[in-house]
């Protein structure tokens, strides 16, 4: 043990860091778990992460521009505890790209190394955590996909710009800028992937979403995406073209999908579970340039679990420039106090709209005149058939 103290010693004095490595012994551990394959420099290069290993983020690792990062099928990676600057992340830079394709029987699972899960449970058909309650949050970062599609922002000194940085990774990081011109960009497919326990702080109150999306273009697929007790937002958008179907929100501890920056995509068949702010933050352009808006089509949405005493502070809230559309959404055990907000914005729409409550007191749940397109009900509009493969269905809250 001395002698592989001493030789590592050496090493590190030259300057020399390992890409990844497998830890086999604890006094080696640096905080992960025996067994793992624990990586803590950037993907360079074309890299392959396999279903047979779990893979450990030694800090927030970035796939660079001109890389791809391939996950297969079933592969487990868990993100090390840290905050501020040494909060662990998954980062995919302008450029870089993500092909991560899951599928329903071997999911790809982000988490903590706080989780007991393994890839011998995937194989099982086994996706919940064995020893985390679907509650617990900010353990680790999160999972942040970078894009050159088109954002509406602004600098400090209030003038438009075409790429900022995004929240959650230092300024000192040039590899956390997103946006740009081009709106059929390409990051990757990003499919049948469950990301959970993340959100952890990084200064001033700022958490790290579930899945963070900067400026990503319309050449990128999202499909079939669960977030678990994230400590921010399940799924943000900064502005983009993405397109995005079937995702599930559950637990998150801020709000279950949140827009901004003028968002150019939709997202189309969804649940969200009791996130314990706003089920919908959805905010306008920050700088001059506008877009035709973002489109929410076909969701289900729980906002309160009277058995797990969890509730949402409102259903929708919206800023008086936002310009989104939203239809074909029931609102299911809404409980009193929960409202849609700021109605009246211009290029808000609702569509087919449903709250599950009486039809005389459906009013009481918006914050002014009930707009033609709200209405009392509880049909379903979304197809959750699809999700057998999440926690949250497991755990019978769809």
């Amino acid at each position: 043990m001395k002698n592989k103290l001493f030789i590592l010693g050496l090493i590190l004095s030259f300057g020399i860091v390992f890409t990844s490595c497998k830890e086999d012994d604890n006094d080696n551990n640096n905080g992960g778990n025996t067994g793992n394959t624990v990586v803590t420099e950037n993907i360079l290069g074309n890299t392959t992460w396999t279903s047979d290993n779990v893979y450990e983020l030694g800090g927030r690792i970035t796939v660079l521009d001109g890389a791809t990062l391939t996950i297969e099928p079933g592969t487990v990676i868990k993100g090390q505890a840290g905050t501020q600057a040494n909060a662990t992340a998954l980062l995919v830079a302008r450029g870089g790209k993500i092909m991560a394709e899951g599928t329903v029987t071997h999911p790809i699972i982000f988490t903590s190394v706080a989780d007991e899960i393994t890839p011998e449970d995937i194989d099982a058909g086994n996706f919940v955590s064995p020893n985390l309650d679907p509650t617990i949050g900010g353990l680790w970062g999160g999972v942040i996909i970078l894009g050159k599609a088109h954002i509406s922002a602004q600098n400090e000194d209030d003038q438009d710009v075409t790429e900022i940085q995004i929240e959650g990774i230092p300024t000192a990081d040039p590899n956390g800028l997103y946006g740009g011109d081009q709106d059929d960009d390409n990051s990757g497919v990003f499919k049948y992937v469950s990301i959970r326990h993340g959100g952890t702080n990084i200064g001033a109150g700022n958490e790290i979403n579930g899945l963070t999306l900067g400026g990503v273009g319309s050449g990128t697929t999202i499909d079939n995406i669960e977030i678990v007790s994230n400590a921010d937002d399940g799924i943000e958008w900064f502005g983009g073209t993405v397109n995005v179907t079937n995702v599930v929100s559950w637990n998150v501890q801020d709000d279950g999908l949140d827009t901004d920056q003028a968002w150019a995509g939709s997202l189309t068949n969804f649940a969200i579970i009791t996130p314990a702010v706003h089920c919908f933050e959805l905010d306008g352009p920050e700088g001059s340039y506008e877009t035709d808006g973002h489109h929410f089509l076909n969701g289900a949405v729980y906002p309160y679990d009277e058995v797990d005493g969890l509730m949402s502070e409102d259903l929708i809230n919206v800023d008086d420039n936002s310009d989104v559309t939203l239809e074909n959404i029931t609102f299911f055990g809404v409980a009193e106090g929960q409202q849609i907000n700021r109605v009246t914005a211009a290029e808000v729409e609702f569509i087919s709209i449903q709250i599950d409550v009486p039809v005389d007191s459906l009013a009481n749940y918006v914050n002014g005149t009930v707009p033609a397109g709200v209405t009392a009900g509880n049909s379903a509009q979304a197809d959750l058939t699809g999700f057998t493969w999440t926690w949250a269905h497991a755990a019978g809250k769809l």
